[in-house]
């Protein structure tokens, strides 16, 4: 009879190589990457290798080359720059190390290319306007007694400022219920024709400005009102703002985690419910920054208010009957005035628009920059003294309810002695 053990050859009992984890202080040492910060050699290298391109620049146009001009001198310096640069970096670093601090000082000079285009912009509508904001009458007075010869101390901006305000209130009457409405139903609802209706909104997100207005110049204008109105205006606003809204209450939503919902369904919530009590207050912050955002790119269209709100110097406070005039329609119309101190105004309105777009971006940064369960300062003592109130509650339910318990386990015992 055959062993079972030549059968199975069990006879070889040697265990397998144990595994070995390598020690970390046994591997050679190894130069590590700084991903953030700079050393002192590569602020050495930065620094040389603006110098350095500065000077090949200055060279160029002024040596070797026939270059003049100034913004040509900036190109051709920030390119000398780069290759310069790269040529440093790669004097002690691998070739990966000088692509990521290349890839480095691309992105950190587009920041503070746009940085330095905003200052200039906002900076030159400060200083061109300046002479006509100095005035307190330039913020309550009309251009309605006012020519284009009167001195800065006459006339002001008081009807465009209302103008604006008014249209802008009746694009966000109009966008904000039908902008949300339609990401929810993007988000909740989906299906084909949830996906044709966000085609159509990424399409209208590069809408020109024009077309709107002129969309309802022939559809409102020429075939219900036969006037232009400042309810015209709100129209065409809207239509610029809608897509904006749409596109982006529709990415915030759909950041909010699946097991909120999942958590809301399994206690027998509704969807209505739970959109209404769970999705939109956790997304709240997000979508107030998409208003505020759809906000601040309606309020300074000019193409859509042209063809729509017409000209006036009056002022103005019934959208639904005659012209009005908004803040971006009346610096057009106020630069194009050969006239110094109507220029003036111009640019003095020009610097009132961006400093009011400025401030709604500003107002959007700070509440969309919160997570949606990161609470203020305030909203943290309400949670807390709605959870003392909700203490006090039940330890009164507890100590009311004592005595009816306290009777109810003496009975059974009563009944047993009896």
């Amino acid at each position: 009879m055959t062993d079972l053990t030549e059968v199975l050859d069990l006879s070889d009992t040697t265990a397998p190589a144990a595994t070995t984890i390598p020690d970390p202080g046994d591997a050679p040492d190894a130069p590590r990457r700084q991903v953030r910060g700079f050393t002192a050699r590569q602020r050495f290298d930065l620094v040389g290798g603006g110098v350095a391109g500065m000077a090949l620049a200055f060279l160029l146009f002024g040596w070797f080359a026939p270059l003049s001009g100034v913004i040509g001198w900036v190109v051709v310096a920030f390119a000398c720059f780069l290759g310069l640069y790269m040529l440093l970096a790669s004097l002690d670093s691998d070739a990966q190390d000088v692509f990521d601090r290349l890839a480095s000082a691309l992105f950190s000079s587009a920041g503070v290319a746009l940085f330095g285009s905003l200052v200039f912009i906002v900076t030159y509508a400060l200083t061109r306007g300046v002479e006509a904001l100095a005035h307190p009458n330039f913020f309550v007075q009309t251009m309605e007694f006012a020519g284009p010869l009167d001195p800065l101390t006459v006339g002001g901006i008081a009807h465009a400022i209302v103008g604006t305000l008014i249209q802008i209130s009746i694009a966000l009457a109009i966008t904000i219920p039908l902008g949300i409405g339609t990401a929810v139903f993007l988000n909740e609802v989906g299906g084909r024709f949830a996906r044709f209706v966000r085609t159509v909104a990424d399409a209208m997100t590069a809408l020109p400005s024009i077309v709107a207005g002129l969309f309802v110049y022939a559809a409102l204008i020429q075939a219900v009102t036969h006037e232009r109105s400042g309810f015209a205006a709100g129209v065409a606003i809207t239509v610029m703002m809608l897509p904006i809204v749409i596109r982006s209450a529709d990415v915030v939503l759909r950041l909010v985690p699946a097991n909120l919902r999942e958590a809301s369904y399994a206690l027998g919530s509704s969807r209505v419910r739970t959109v209404w009590h769970v999705v939109l207050p956790t997304a709240r912050s997000g979508l107030v920054t998409a208003v505020i955002l759809g906000t601040a790119r309606g309020i300074g269209e000019t193409s859509p208010v042209l063809l729509t709100s017409g000209i006036t110097a009056a002022m103005n406070t019934n959208p639904f009957a005659g012209p009005m005039v908004s803040l971006p329609l009346q610096v057009f119309d106020f630069v194009r005035s050969p006239e110094p101190t109507v220029v003036a105004r111009g640019f003095g309105t020009a610097a009132v628009l961006l400093m009011l777009v400025l401030t709604l971006f500003l107002v959007a940064r700070a509440l969309g920059g919160r997570a949606p369960g990161d609470l203020s300062a305030r909203q943290r003592r309400a949670a807390r003294a709605a959870s003392e109130r909700d203490e006090q509650r039940f330890a009164m339910r507890r100590r009311a309810g004592s005595p009816g318990r306290a009777t109810a386990s003496q009975t059974p015992s009563a009944e047993v002695s009896s």
